[in-house]
């Protein structure tokens, strides 16, 4: 399973830099120098050129109109900086500007079976929960975990409810009591009305 780590965005200075929206908790791990990220496989750059009719291409950012540029399968981390609050990456073989337009919108992606387990026995990775059952105390089946949303005052499991609504349950010990990886579920036991909303 691919797990995105961070999304290119716009391109920082004249030199190929570009700002990354950190998704993962551990920016200083996942975007250290040598590090080899993949792109999303689909993941699409700006609009191709009228001149272009391949997937995924763009017009070339330095070798002119007409010239398809893809962007890379992989790209190799040459030197990360944090600066006021985001992550400037500079990948190698992206030299200029252009180029770096060019890779905007691409997410970065790492294989989870690359990933450690959290230590800590109450900490999670998203790709963990996605698919688990989610029940009451009781066992009375409320649905599946569809994903994950990150929200300022605390993670959210998106519930898929068994006639295809979502609910939202925050990922907090008072309704999520236990979450059990070898069964397969996560237990919630939520207030009266969380699901109704």
């Amino acid at each position: 399973m691919q797990l995105v780590v961070g999304r290119i965005g716009k391109p920082h200075g004249v030199r190929g830099e570009v700002t990354v929206e950190v998704r993962t908790d551990e920016p200083e791990a996942r975007f250290a120098p040598g590090t080899v990220l993949r792109t999303e496989p689909g993941a699409m750059p700006p609009p191709a050129s009228p001149r272009s009719t391949e997937p995924g291409a763009t017009a070339a950012p330095t070798g002119g109109p007409g010239v398809p540029f893809r962007v890379p399968a992989e790209l190799t981390i040459e030197e990360a900086r944090f600066h006021q609050g985001r992550v400037l990456i500079a990948f190698g073989g992206i030299l200029d500007r252009n180029t770096a337009e060019a890779l905007r919108g691409t997410l970065l992606v790492v294989d989870s079976a690359d990933v450690e387990p959290p230590e800590d026995p109450e900490e999670f990775h998203d790709h963990q929960l996605v698919g688990l059952a989610v029940v009451t105390p009781a066992g009375e089946r409320l649905g599946e975990v569809a994903r994950i949303d990150h929200a300022p005052s605390s993670d959210l499991l998106v519930l898929r409810r068994p006639e295809g609504r979502t609910a939202l349950i925050p990922f907090v010990r008072a309704i999520v009591p236990e979450v059990d990886l070898a069964g397969g579920r996560v237990i919630v036991d939520p207030p009266a009305g969380l699901l109704d909303l």
